[in-house]
């Protein structure tokens, strides 16, 4: 089984109430109701050293940043108000305090970006000299507009991307911003149907959105925004589809809202029409000859036997 295959199983196994957990496993945040009209969603990420970072590259500082950046960008994916984060971290026999004060300052860091304070967590340490790990489980609230999930998306309607895809190898992936105010900006502006962060590539996480709302879709290859770092890159095209970390927002609203949305938005991140939902069921990629062909989920994969399509170490 690859990662999406074990979560949707998970999911099957799952007797949640759907009054009690209306979002449940499969979503970027889960959301428990507390109370009539009151609900609080909840996600967890673990980073590794060799996987997520490399220690002998990245400092502890932006470590740290990214850690709860990628938390902070779940809440971005479903439009909902960071509210409070814990952090527990499993340490490798050489550290201390000098090392866990300036992992402290890249998570705080982040976190102070939104109002997201960090509320508490674990520190547990291997014998020997094991590998970093640090997870990060963040609150968020609903704004009254969302959450936007995954399953949403409607045949005829636009899809959408925030920035530009691509090369976060070269150093984003440890720096990038959490799309949450452009999130709900975006919201505001328009009705949003579907909506993911692009963590593991456009072409697994758009195969997310179809495979969630039962839709296909055809994306246009010219007009994927490729970044400055991916154009670089031997095939600029694979890069912006695969390498993911890229952190930016993608989703789908009917083509009148994708209007509106394009001609009122004023931020200075761009967003971009790449593509139309189908009813097909089948993600496919409008090439730059012309020949449409089905779009592959080859982004990375946590579950993947031999080597991942893209390891950022």
């Amino acid at each position: 089984m690859n990662e999406d295959q074990i979560t949707e199983w998970f999911a099957r196994q799952s007797k949640l109430s759907p009054q009690d957990f209306p979002i449940g496993i499969g979503d970027d945040m889960a959301q428990i109701q507390l109370a009539e009209g009151i609900s609080v969603l909840i996600t967890t990420d673990m980073l590794l050293d060799g996987v997520h970072f490399n220690l002998e590259k990245a400092t502890l500082e932006q470590v740290g940043y990214k850690a709860m950046a990628v938390s902070l960008s779940d809440c971005a994916a479903m439009a909902t108000v960071p509210v409070a984060a814990v952090v527990s971290v499993a340490l490798p026999k050489s550290f201390g305090e000098k090392q866990l004060k300036r992992l402290h300052a890249g998570i705080t860091l982040a976190a102070g970006k939104f109002a997201c304070p960090l509320i508490g967590g674990d520190i547990t340490a291997w014998p020997n000299q094991e590998p970093f790990a640090l997870s990060v489980a963040m609150l968020s609230r609903p704004t009254g507009i969302g959450p936007i999930t995954r399953s949403g998306a409607k045949s005829g309607d636009a899809i959408c991307v925030t920035g530009s895809l691509g090369g976060a190898i070269s150093g984003r992936h440890l720096e990038f911003q959490p799309r949450v105010r452009e999130a709900i900006k975006i919201a505001q502006i328009a009705c949003v149907n579907a909506m993911i962060d692009i963590s593991d590539g456009l072409s697994t996480d758009l195969n997310r959105i179809c495979n969630a709302s039962h839709v296909g879709a055809v994306v246009d290859a010219d007009s994927i925004p490729i970044s400055d770092q991916a154009s670089k890159s031997e095939d600029p095209l694979a890069s912006a589809l695969n390498d993911g970390e890229d952190f930016e927002l993608l989703f789908t609203l009917p083509q009148d809202q994708c209007k509106r949305l394009l001609q009122n938005w004023t931020g200075p991140v761009p967003i971009t029409q790449i593509g139309i939902v189908t009813d097909t069921k089948k993600p496919q990629i409008k090439m730059p000859n012309g020949q449409v062909i089905d779009l592959q989920p080859k982004g990375y994969d946590h579950l993947c036997k031999g080597k991942p399509p893209n390891k950022l170490v």
